[in-house]
């Protein structure tokens, strides 16, 4: 199976604060930047195949320390993007919270579509669709890493774990965390996951 290693992008200053969504120019904070740098050390020994992150900054800036000691280029591929959260995009999370649809998007996420945006069920499907297309063009035990977003993340375990995606938001996925997804075809596994300590021992 293609060991798949899903990278939540580094600390940025929307964290916790602002969806940041797509939002063009969100980049890696200082803290972020040495995220990036510990990640890119730790995996120094692991064999990487390829890199592949989402074409925001964020996330290609997280992979290219990674890239750049495995001497690889960082592919961006859209379909680890984050989610198009539409007009809800660069809202603060306090006003987002005052609002109706804030109470489905915890609940019941299944059937939230964002305003002039991307639903939950397509967001799960574009990114199911784009890591399975990636562990198909690699060898049994090559490790590729993918640097996406939260949410992705979130909904691609779910997917794989078998969980309703009405729970997706039960999944804990840490800045600079590491996810480890053994994938062929429909055959699946996981290594740990929100993975942030002993990178290089637990690449299989």
């Amino acid at each position: 199976m293609t060991i798949l290693l899903l990278i939540r992008h580094g600390q940025n200053d929307l964290v916790g604060k602002k969806l940041a969504g797509r939002l063009p120019n969100v980049h890696l904070n200082e803290t972020g930047q040495a995220q990036a740098r510990r990640l890119a050390a730790e995996l120094a020994v692991v064999p990487i195949k390829a890199v592949f992150a989402s074409p925001l900054a964020r996330a290609i800036e997280t992979a290219e320390p990674i890239a750049r000691i495995q001497n690889l280029s960082v592919e961006s591929f859209p379909d680890l993007i984050e989610i198009d959260f539409g007009s809800w995009q660069g809202k603060s999370i306090k006003q987002l919270k005052r609002r109706v649809l804030w109470k489905a998007v915890q609940s019941h996420p299944s059937g939230v579509r964002f305003p002039q945006g991307e639903s939950f069920t397509d967001a799960q499907v574009r990114v199911v669709e784009g890591l399975r297309s990636i562990s198909k063009k690699y060898q049994d035990r090559d490790r590729v890493v993918c640097v996406a977003h939260c949410d992705v993340i979130r909904l691609a375990v779910a997917h794989f774990l078998g969980m309703p995606l009405d729970n997706f938001q039960r999944i804990h996925i840490a800045p600079a965390s590491i996810t480890f997804l053994y994938l062929n075809g429909n055959a699946m596994s996981f290594g740990p996951i929100n993975h942030t300590l002993d990178l290089a021992n637990s690449a299989g």
